[in-house]
């Protein structure tokens, strides 16, 4: 979202889960603004304007409620139709100190109102360069202090005086980010109560015959056993299934917390209007249809009138099982099974598929929110809301699309350091960005930004649905592996060799056994058994024998994980050993039993499931194979974000402005120009010299000395060594001119000058690049530079800000990294992590940069050297990932 406010508001949540909306203040607004100052208690005037008369209300008024512009911005907060709170700053011309004020109505201090306000205001500052707030506050004013306090910005204050002097930086570092992650999730689960644990529920076209959705929804409320008052609106029954029915909402004797709305797309809009109007705070619209039509306009229009949390539409519903609530506000058929899974969907019949899979597993849903059309609730409400509900052990997301990729990245984050998060991959095609200009964009699909996403969040991504309760199944029973070297025990061969080969396509270790391990198994099995790493212990082998096999390997410190894949023999079922070794839960042990029916279930020795059983160890393997990726993930440092010290961040935004003045339309940098922008970020680039025609080449020449690299610069010449573009070691005038002239007579007019650069000492080639998204933001990308950037794509992608842990991450995710930076002779790390976090800095504080090229950057033993830059910019207003805002 831009940093300033749309002129029609965003929707944002007090701490008591109340819907305002958010604005500037203009002209219009002056009578709303008097009338919240008139309406202070005397008290409040006196902290506001150190006295308690009203004469100074009008100048106050008219100075708050006028046009913004650099040196003047003013915020509202509405609550329905009363503006409740605001939020003005002053600054001189040019200067980038502003004085704060603000005001709120007494009704709702302590809500969140101010931090709120303050946040937005805060951010409308910085998009108009200013970098602090400054404050005269009374000492006796607590609860204003308080609001600087807890804005999680950085502050000081004068303690000695009665009147305080408050100065505070607008610096949004990691603080600032948990602050208002912390005040969105209070905020959030304050709204979403409403939802998911509403005190009551009425069904808006609740049908009297069973094979209606309303039915539907009805019967599942009540065979569910729903805890609170529930209702229904039929102007054609008086009860329906024994509940009470209203001809129309207007006539509910009581206003219940949540309505679910599931009547025909045509009515919607009237439905949702009328349950706004009578202070309804929720709903949840199962109706389809409405999307791309006027009808869609109208539900938002009701949603932000009345302040409503919405649902939908085109959904299957919501449900929660905790015993408290006992709610199924959905149409799937029978019961949702309780347990501890929190479920997130855009697609209603993977919600369904997912239920039915748990079921069949012998596990259950916590919470199921369909997000359908997702015009309001999204999968963002969800990770706040499961981080404080005490009864979800995991997630599990199906999400066609990101709202706030920024925001999702930090709250997953978040999460996943505690319960698991798996996301089901939606189809996206790979084919939208190929005749993206740099090899850079070319490689940044939605894929490639989604997946990139999903891994610095933590979040195991699968492809299917059933390989979701793959996933959980591995989780269900068992702890983390402590790392990925599995053993693999069976006895049958070949499924043992199956699982081995499925180990190393997944990224385990399959190792060779220590020699004490193999002694020991020795003295177990007959001697025609394999000790090697799959253990074959022989089909003829029994229960205690397979055990004791099993207990050598989980005694082994070298094993972090047990997979055992038999079958069942005339003689015995030696796998059914397993169950109360895993139950002990010293590492992790999975099964694979080739030929049962299902293709995972829990497996145990009777008193419960102790782990899972596959029926392929394939299967069980690429479980065990993201879990151990998911174990790997929690186990590494948060990691801190870096903000280096020399970054000459006034004169790049300087350089993009003038740029952007000559070219409103944007462009690419000129070569030197975008090697003049590294330099102000410090990053290492070769010197380079633009030269107009041969006779000004011929001066540089002599400027840099020695041989020197020449690439052309030429209209619609982007990647120059291909198109024949650069000569290297040119050491002399004649050369240079002969160079010169040979690029005329290749590229003709399109040939707008040369770029000399010393010739550079010989290293390994690498490419750093920066691909921009409208929706997820900045993207960086690395691996193999130069011609092996198209030949090989070893690559790996993050999304900024990068921490240090994300770009150590980066330069160890290449297939060939072990080459690069193990070995006999590794190449050293620090100088390609640190140009990555300058670059992510770079693409943070820079937004006009679309897309960017670094190839090839030159790694060396005594550091590393960008040899060549491509810099696109485009006119484009800054965003801000910190923003409180709802999507309606």
């Amino acid at each position: 979202m831009s940093a300033a406010i749309s002129p029609n508001g965003v929707r944002a949540l007090l701490a008591d889960g109340r819907v305002v909306m958010v604005r500037t203040i203009t002209s219009a607004d002056a009578d709303a603004v008097l009338s919240l100052h008139m309406r202070l208690s005397e008290h409040d005037r006196y902290l506001r304007f150190f006295g308690t008369g009203t004469r100074v209300l009008d100048a106050i008024t008219r100075r708050i409620a006028r046009t913004a512009n650099g040196t003047h911005a003013a915020v509202g907060a509405w609550l329905g139709e009363q503006l409740v709170g605001v939020a003005n700053y002053e600054a001189m011309l040019g200067a980038t100190t502003a004085e704060v004020a603000l005001v709120v109505d007494g009704t709702v201090q302590a809500r969140g109102l101010g931090t709120l306000l303050l946040e937005h205001l805060a951010s409308m500052a910085r998009h108009h360069g200013i970098t602090r707030f400054v404050a005269e506050v009374l000492a006796e004013n607590r609860r204003m202090i308080q609001v600087f306090a807890d804005t999680g910005l950085p502050y000081r204050m004068s303690t000695l005086e009665p009147e305080r002097h408050v100065e505070i930086s607008l610096t949004a570092d990691e603080r600032f980010a948990a602050a208002v992650d912390e005040r969105d999730r209070v905020a959030d689960v304050a709204s979403l109560a409403n939802i998911l644990r509403p005190k009551g529920i009425v069904v808006v076209g609740a049908g009297r015959r069973p094979g209606s959705v309303g039915h539907a929804v009805l019967r599942n409320l009540i065979d569910g056993g729903f805890t609170g008052r529930l209702t229904a609106v039929n102007p054609h029954a008086d009860e329906i299934a024994g509940v009470p029915c209203r001809p129309s909402v207007a006539e509910l004797t009581e206003i219940p917390d949540l309505a679910v709305v599931c009547v025909p797309a045509a009515s919607v809009p009237d439905a949702v209007e009328e349950c706004g109007r009578e202070g309804i705070p929720a709903v949840v619209v199962i109706s389809a249809g409405l999307s791309g039509t006027n009808l869609a306009t109208h539900v938002l229009a009701s949603v932000r009138r009345h302040g409503m949390r919405l649902v939908g539409p085109n959904c299957v519903g919501v449900v929660n099982t905790d015993p408290a609530a006992h709610m199924n506000a959905t149409f799937t058929r029978g019961d949702v099974p309780e347990g501890g899974v929190g479920i997130v969907t855009q697609s209603g019949g993977v919600g369904i598929a997912l239920v039915e899979l748990l079921r069949q597993l012998g596990l259950g849903v916590s919470t199921m929110v369909s997000t359908g059309d997702k015009y309001d609730v999204s999968g963002n409400d969800m990770l706040l809301w499961w981080r404080q509900d005490p009864n979800t052990a995991a997630v599990v997301l199906y999400l066609e699309s990101f709202g706030n990729p920024r925001k999702f990245s930090r709250l997953a984050r978040g999460l996943a350091r505690t319960k698991p998060i798996i996301a089901v991959r939606s189809a996206e095609s790979d084919v939208v960005q190929r005749a993206a200009a740099s090899h850079t964009a070319a490689a940044a699909t939605p894929a490639v930004t989604r997946d990139a996403l999903f891994e610095q969040a933590g979040v195991i991504a699968v492809d299917t649905v059933s390989e979701v309760t793959d996933v959980l199944a591995a989780l269900a029973w068992q702890p983390l592996p402590a790392g990925n070297r599995v053993a693999i025990l069976s006895n049958a061969g070949g499924a043992g060799v199956l699982a081995a080969d499925a180990c190393v396509h997944n990224g385990l270790v399959v190792p060779r056994l220590s020699q004490m391990t193999q002694v020991a198994l020795a003295e177990l099995l007959p001697a025609q058994a394999s000790l090697g790493n799959p253990i074959d212990t022989t089909a003829g082998v029994d229960a205690a024998t397979f055990g004791a096999c099993l207990e050598v390997l989980l005694a082994d410190d070298d094993i972090d994980a047990v997979l055992a894949a038999g079958v069942p023999t005339a003689l015995a079922d030696p796998v059914t050993a397993t169950a109360t070794l895993a139950m002990k839960r010293r590492k992790t042990v999975l099964m694979a039993r080739p030929g049962q029916l299902a293709s995972v279930t829990g497996f145990g020795d009777g008193t419960g499931p102790a782990t899972a059983s596959f029926a392929d160890p394939a299967a069980a393997a690429a479980a065990l194979g993201r879990v151990a990726a998911y174990a790997r993930w929690r186990r590494q440092p948060v990691g801190t974000a870096t903000e280096p010290v020399d970054i000459q961040l006034g004169e790049a935004w300087t350089l993009v402005r003038d740029f952007l003045r000559a070219e409103p339309d944007g462009g690419w940098l000129a070569p030197d120009t975008a090697m003049r922008l590294l330099d102000l970020f410090g990053i290492p680039a070769v010197r380079s010299i633009m030269a107009a025609d041969a006779d000004s080449a011929v001066t540089a020449l002599r400027e840099l000395g020695g041989p020197v690299a020449v690439k052309v610069v030429a209209a619609g010449v982007l990647h120059k060594a291909r198109a024949g573009g650069v000569t290297l070691n040119v050491a002399t005038e004649e050369e240079l001119r002969a160079t010169v002239a040979a690029f005329r007579d290749r590229f003709g007019d399109a040939v707008q000058g040369v770029l000399l650069q010393p010739m550079a000492m010989p290293g390994r080639e690498l490419i750093v690049g920066v691909d921009s998204d409208d929706t997820f933001g900045p993207l960086v990308l690395f691996g193999l530079g130069g011609t092996d950037t198209d030949l090989i794509a070893d690559r790996v992608a993050r999304l900024t800000p990068l921490c240090d842990v994300d770009a150590e991450r980066m330069v160890h995710g290449l297939r060939s990294s072990t080459a690069l930076f193990g070995g006999d002779h590794p190449l050293p790390t620090e100088g390609i992590v640190d140009v990555l976090t300058r670059i992510s800095r770079l693409a943070e504080t820079i937004p006009e940069v679309a897309e960017l090229d670094l190839n090839p950057v030159i790694v060396r033993q005594h550091g590393c050297q960008v040899l060549d830059a491509r810099v696109r910019l485009v006119p484009r207003e800054p965003a801000d990932p910190f923003l409180r805002r709802l999507r309606a």
